[in-house]
């Protein structure tokens, strides 16, 4: 098994477990949080989940990261981010920059304290915002996925 092979493999891996892990927070982890009855059972449960899973984010965004420019490097692939016609690998580069931004700026800096702060004073449309912004995001997320296979494909 060459290098590039196992890049990719890894690539592939970081980002399976990474955009899974957005999916289940979005469609599993935050419904059930919002059918708790108590707001403070809402609030512990889904920093529970979330502080689990923000580590496995950001050692998967680094991997990402990390195997997708060495690919980059060693195919000698830079050119492509002057082309359009590769917009899907800009959407996989601006998807991970707003997870990354996320995960390694806000989330420490401001979102935490912010998200237990409005969690506490109004519930009910703190979860709704969070869900619909966990929304916005795994839907870009999976056609940004989707798109990306196709490229490396030629089918678009």
């Amino acid at each position: 098994m060459d290098d590039i092979t196992i890049a990719r493999a890894l690539h592939v891996l970081a980002v399976i477990v990474w955009v899974g892990g957005v999916v289940m927070v979005t469609w599993v982890i935050l419904p059930a949080a919002r059918r708790m009855a108590k707001p403070e059972d809402r609030i512990a449960f889904f920093e529970g989940v979330e502080r689990r899973f923000a580590l496995q984010a950001r050692v998967m965004t680094l991997l990402a990261a990390g195997s997708g420019f060495y690919m980059v490097h060693q195919l000698g692939m830079w050119s492509r981010f002057l082309d359009s016609a590769f917009w899907w690998m800009h959407a996989m580069v601006a998807v991970w920059a707003v997870f990354t931004l996320v995960l390694f700026v806000f989330e420490p800096l401001f979102l935490h304290r912010w998200f237990v702060e409005r969690a506490r004073q109004a519930p009910e449309r703190t979860f709704a915002l969070v869900q619909r912004l966990h929304w916005v995001l795994a839907t870009i997320s999976l056609l940004t996925a989707v798109a990306a296979v196709a490229g490396t494909h030629g089918a678009i």
